[in-house]
Formats: structure tokens, C-alpha cells, sequence
């Protein structure tokens, strides 16, 4: 005959769902709070002290430009014609978003951007190794050499590429008529491709200095104890660089890309000066300025620049949210 008296519990008082710090399902969770020291506080104050009126002046200075565009593209307004303005609400923006030369010019924009940005990272960041690991006497001259495309006009720029480009002034066709597909009787703007690559080729070698004194900058904040840490724990050359520098260098690398973008997704100098948009090559910033400026369809010019400022907004949004840089955590004193 078995017993039926129950098993006695170990220690019947103690409950370990009750326990003092011992979190369960039915306890609710704090959220982490953040304290900020004196210092971080006085820092912050400061820091809007001294950006707050540029802040403040730029707000006002970009706001009008885009209020004004934003009002103007509701109405049918044509600059010969004043007195015939007629509202007609989201009309022009639908009139562009079903006409092929809009998604046409939005993806030679986009072509341009990715590749040329995409270059001048690679480019750019070489550079800045060159820069940064460059004797100090020489160091100087080599980043004076290296920013100067950067110093010239983009005007400037732009007509010097197409000269030498032109099937009429041009050099290039006799410099390099022994590689495959150049000879003295090829005309670099009248087709796509090769229109396409110059525009690019003159942005990339115009930009890239302005790439790489950022990712300079950079370079110079990662500490070098972590790279000869790298070094003794037999890293190569390739892993220091994937997992120490850029690592640490991925805010100055947001930093870049998003500025650089952001420039090269309103190209106009380049396409205008070498093919005034001819052959496919043109970009949105180019149609902004037929509809406002030659044609004088100011509803409709000012519909295109704010689709235009739209795509720049979502350019942003995407790089913030690709790199997950919380540039304020950095801070000293949280």
C-alpha cells in the first residue's frame, strides 16, 4: 500500500516568480533611461548657441524657394500668359508621372549617381589612404595636388572636358585612337554610351577630392592602437581594413555618400554644356530647366523641381537607414 501524502516542497515560502530581481513574463520591463552629465548638457546648449542662427537663416532662406514652388505647381501657369493662371490642384503632377520623359530622365539621374558615386567612394578612399599614410614633408603638396580638380568651377570643368572630347577641337581621338573602338572619326556626344561616359568620367574626376578629404578625415579618427592590435593578432591588410578602419570610419563614409549623392543626383553643368540632354542623356534637373526657363510652364517647372526635391528627401532617408549611424552617440559625456 503507497502512501498518498503529497511530496513537501523544499522551501514552501519561496516563490521564485516573486523573487527580487528576477525578471518574469508578468513584470514589466523599464525602459533604459539616459542621463546626460553636466558637461554633455553644456556641450549641447552650446552647440545650439553657436549653429542655431545659421540653422535658423538657412530655414528661412530654403523654406520661401520651396513654399513658392509647391504653390506654383497647383496652378496652369504659363510666364507669357499671367492673367490665365487656373488652379488645377495635383494636374501637373499627374500629367508628369504618366509621360515616359519623366521615368526616362529619372533613370539616366539615377544611373549617374550610383556609378559615380560608387566610383569616386572606391577612388576617394584610396586617396585617403595615400594621403594619410604619406611622409609628412610630402604631405602638403600631395593633398594640395589631389584637391585641386576640386577647386575648379564645374563650369569650367565641363567645358574643358567637352573640348577635349569634341570630334572637332578635341584631342583624344588622336591621343588614344589605338585602343579598340576610338579612332579620329568618333563623336562622343552624338550617342548614349560614350555621351553618358564623359558626363560621368568629368564628374567623377571633379568630385572625388571632395570624397577623399572626407574619408580623410575619417581615417585620422581611428585610433592607431587598433590597427597594431590588428597587426600583432596576425590580421592581414584586408581584415584590418574590414574589420577595424571602416568599422570605425562608417559615419565619415555616410557622411560621404550621402552629400555626394545628394550633388550628383541635381547634376546640370555637365549634361548641359556637353549635350544639352541630347541623345539620352538627359537628367531631371535639365527637364526642370526646359519646363521653367525655356518653355516658361512655371506650374509645371515647379512640379518637376519638387518631385526632384521629393527624390533628394528619399535619397536621405535611405542613406540614414542603410548605414545606422547615430552620429549623437558619439558624444562625450552620456
Amino acid at each position: 500500500m503507497t502512501s498518498a501524502i503529497p511530496a513537501k516542497p523544499a522551501n514552501p515560502t519561496r516563490n521564485p516568480d516573486r523573487e527580487p530581481g528576477v525578471a518574469t513574463r508578468d513584470t514589466p520591463r523599464k525602459k533604459p533611461t539616459q542621463h546626460y552629465s553636466d558637461r554633455a548638457r553644456a556641450e549641447r546648449k552650446l552647440g545650439w548657441i553657436l549653429a542655431g542662427p545659421a540653422f535658423v537663416v538657412m530655414l528661412l532662406v530654403t523654406a520661401y524657394p520651396i513654399l513658392q514652388a509647391i504653390y506654383e505647381s497647383l496652378f496652369q501657369f504659363r510666364l507669357t500668359a499671367p492673367d490665365e493662371r487656373e488652379f488645377i490642384g495635383l494636374g501637373n503632377y499627374a500629367v508628369i508621372l504618366t509621360d515616359p520623359v519623366w521615368w526616362s530622365d529619372l533613370w539616366t539621374t539615377v544611373l549617374i549617381t550610383v556609378i559615380t558615386v560608387a566610383v569616386e567612394l572606391v577612388l576617394g578612399f584610396a586617396l585617403a589612404l595615400v594621403m594619410h599614410k604619406a611622409i609628412k614633408s610630402f604631405r602638403g603638396i600631395l593633398r594640395t595636388a589631389i584637391l585641386v580638380p576640386y577647386g575648379i568651377i564645374t563650369v569650367v570643368s565641363a567645358f574643358a572636358w567637352f573640348y577635349a572630347f569634341d570630334i572637332n577641337s578635341g584631342y583624344v581621338n588622336n591621343w588614344f585612337s589605338w585602343l579598340p573602338g576610338i579612332d579620329e572619326n568618333l563623336n562622343w556626344f552624338a550617342q548614349t554610351g560614350t555621351a553618358l561616359f564623359v558626363i560621368m568620367a568629368s564628374e567623377i574626376w571633379k568630385t572625388t577630392p571632395f570624397i577623399s578629404l572626407l574619408l580623410l578625415a575619417g581615417l585620422a579618427q581611428v585610433p592607431d592602437e587598433l590597427s597594431e592590435a590588428a597587426k600583432v593578432d596576425g590580421a592581414t591588410w584586408w581584415e584590418q581594413m574590414r574589420k577595424v578602419i571602416i568599422p570605425n570610419m562608417k559615419a565619415a563614409i555616410m557622411v560621404a555618400v550621402l552629400f555626394r549623392a545628394l550633388d550628383a543626383f541635381r547634376i546640370f553643368d555637365n549634361v548641359f554644356i556637353m549635350t544639352n540632354g541630347a541623345y539620352g542623356t538627359e537628367v531631371l534637373s535639365l527637364l526642370a530647366y526646359r519646363q521653367s526657363i525655356s518653355r516658361l510652364e512655371i506650374g509645371l517647372g515647379s512640379a518637376v523641381s519638387v518631385l526632384l526635391f521629393l527624390c533628394v528627401l528619399i535619397i536621405c532617408f535611405i542613406a540614414i537607414k542603410l548605414f545606422k549611424v547615430d552620429l549623437a552617440g558619439s558624444q562625450g559625456g552620456k
